[in-house]
């Protein structure tokens, strides 16, 4: 093998060397296609030296000890950790559910009284004669928040004032208070209750003097202890 590659060698080296001998001016006329063929061997060579090379000294990343290498944390997922919740079914739609049911509070405040009238019926009726004793007819109505008149459970309260012309405070002094009414049970508030006029009646005695007008203070509390209250002029000839 060395003989052959110092022959190889040899005569590259003389066609180099008669190359250069020759001159720039007879360089078109050598013939450079042999000195090719010499030069193709030994580079084939050394691709095939290059190629078969050990990979010994190539150098190789080092490994890892085992238990040292850091392994990134996986994502904590809840999930796995309760498998009930893997399972877990959408949930339903909820009904519903009225405000009255709710709050029933509000149920009362909205279909119950809030404000009292006193019809125009309502009268003082006096005897024939000079007599002072007189008789007063009361016509209630409990209004609702739509001013619709409705039955309603309460005590209600009867006071006649004196009327005060041109003052800033028409009630005068108090003329008569009669004992309370007791509407909460419902027979005794159907015995006063006028169907047909959707409204209380009441018949009380009074005394009063002719041609005066008074002012008729109603008041009512209810079970919850809501207090409405009305008024009503009661002028003469009423």
């Amino acid at each position: 093998m060395e003989h052959w590659n110092h022959g190889i060698w040899k005569g590259w080296n003389m066609g180099i060397l008669e190359y250069w001998n020759i001159g720039w001016r007879e360089a078109p006329s050598f013939p450079i296609i042999p000195l090719l063929r010499y030069a193709i061997i030994p580079i084939c060579l050394l691709l095939l030296a290059g190629c078969g090379q050990s990979q010994g000294n190539v150098p190789v990343p080092p490994t890892p000890a085992a238990g040292s290498e850091k392994v990134p944390p996986k994502a904590q997922d809840d999930t796995a950790a309760d498998p009930a919740a893997e399972i877990t079914p959408p949930a339903e739609p909820r009904a519903p559910v009225s405000s009255a049911a709710e709050r029933p509070g509000q149920l009362a405040a909205g279909f119950g009284p809030v404000k009292i009238g006193v019809l125009p019926l309502t009268e003082l009726a006096r005897p024939s004669g000079g007599s002072q004793r007189a008789r007063l007819h009361i016509f209630v109505a409990m209004l609702d928040a739509f001013g619709s008149p409705v039955k309603a459970p309460g005590v209600l309260r009867f006071e006649l004032y004196e009327y005060v012309p041109r003052s800033a405070q028409l009630k005068g002094q108090r003329l008569a208070l009669w004992p309370d009414i007791d509407l909460t049970a419902p027979a005794e508030n159907h015995r006063y209750w006028r169907d047909f006029l959707r409204a209380y009646e009441f018949e009380l005695d009074a005394q009063t003097g002719r041609d005066k007008t008074y002012i008729l203070a109603v008041t009512s509390l209810s079970p919850d202890g809501k207090r409405l209250s009305g008024e009503y002029t009661l002028k003469p000839g009423q």
